[in-house]
């Protein structure tokens, strides 16, 4: 859950700078870069949620035949 913490601030930083230089000629590397960090920020987020849940309410039960 700690990475989910750091990846949300650090992820908006990193697309911040690059639209902050357009002109760079790493701008596409930063902002690709950047937009991966969100997307792995958002799955570690999904998957907090389910520990979280799977924590409070404990696994779910299925039916064995």
């Amino acid at each position: 859950m700690g990475i989910f913490i750091v990846l949300s601030f650090f992820s908006p930083v990193v697309i911040y700078q690059a639209f902050k230089n357009e002109e760079h000629p790493f701008f596409w590397i930063v902002l690709i870069i950047g937009i991966i960090l969100c997307i792995t920020a958002i799955i570690y987020g999904f998957w907090a949620i389910k520990v979280l849940i799977n924590g409070l309410l404990g696994q779910k039960k299925t039916k064995s035949s």
